[in-house]
């Protein structure tokens, strides 16, 4: 019953105008964070972690700036996946780097898009799907509801889902080798034997070597991609990966794509993920994002 009043709220957003869902998404996003509630104790940690320069003053600005840009998404992402493909072209407001993504899509094999959690990822696919061949992994959330409405949404676009696990990659491989298209996030804790430990913006961290083994069997091509919330709708950006990416050296590509990760970020980072706990159990074991650690 939960599950299902859940869903049913999120439906109810669909049909908000963007600018209002937004407005909704900022109020929840202070109030999440005069709370104190697990995503600002989790972003405050990681942000110092990976902003060890900042003074308090300005991680927690940014902290905060973080929870607005949470809210909104919450609010904003239900519209997304509802709206017609119409609807999302005309809230493009700007594409930067098109013509890399073009070049890319001309070139055999395909390209392999590394988009990390930043700004509303869910639209760069939707975006692009009616424009190019496109196959992506899809692991089904545990809210049936919820996963039947995101693969319809991805589906209705022309994206085929792939299953997260060994044919699906073989799937993707080939794919890549038919010069399709194909979208990873890159910046989620591999599982076990699918990462190396290499350094994110200077703390080292399990990484996925997906994206890196992907490109080394399929010889496709890659491209860094965010969709950043702007006013009126989002900003496309598309931009040239670290040529280390293509290293047969593993540890030299997986590093060269945290590099990358961060370049992203630096974008604009109260857009990115901060509330992931993604250094869980990297120093001795302990939860660093514990409430009294």
């Amino acid at each position: 019953m939960k599950n299902a009043i859940l869903v049913l709220l999120l439906r109810s957003f669909a049909f908000l105008p963007l600018r209002l869902s937004r407005a909704l998404g900022r109020g929840v996003g202070r109030l999440i964070y005069s709370l104190k509630l697990t995503p600002v104790r989790v972003a405050r940690v990681n942000l110092r972690l990976c902003y060890p320069e900042l003074a308090d003053a300005a991680i927690e600005a940014l902290c905060q700036q973080r929870m607005l840009q949470l809210g909104q998404a919450f609010f904003e992402t239900p519209r997304v996946w509802s709206s017609s493909t119409a609807w999302l072209e005309n809230k493009i407001v700007a594409v930067e780097g098109l013509e890399l993504l073009q070049e890319s899509l001309a070139a055999d094999p395909g390209t392999l898009l590394i988009i990390p959690h930043q700004g509303n990822w869910e639209v760069i696919g939707l975006w692009l799907s009616p424009q190019t061949k496109m196959t992506s992994l899809y692991e089904p959330p545990k809210i049936a509801p919820l996963g039947r409405w995101i693969k319809s949404s991805r589906e209705k676009s022309g994206a085929t889902l792939v299953p997260t696990d060994v044919r699906g990659v073989a799937g993707l491989i080939k794919a890549l080798k038919r010069g399709e298209t194909t979208a990873i996030l890159p910046d989620q804790k591999p599982g076990a034997n699918g990462g190396v430990e290499v350094p994110f913006m200077g703390v080292p961290v399990p990484t996925m070597t997906l994206v890196t083994n992907l490109l080394k069997r399929s010889h496709s091509r890659a491209l860094l991609a965010t969709a950043l919330r702007e006013p009126g709708g989002w900003r496309l950006h598309f931009l040239p990966v670290n040529e280390d990416l293509y290293s047969d050296d593993q540890v030299t590509a997986v590093t060269a794509l945290n590099d990358d990760v961060a370049r992203i970020v630096a974008l604009a980072p109260e857009q990115y993920q901060w509330e992931y706990k993604r250094f869980r159990g990297q120093f001795d074991g302990r939860d660093i994002y514990a409430k009294n650690p």
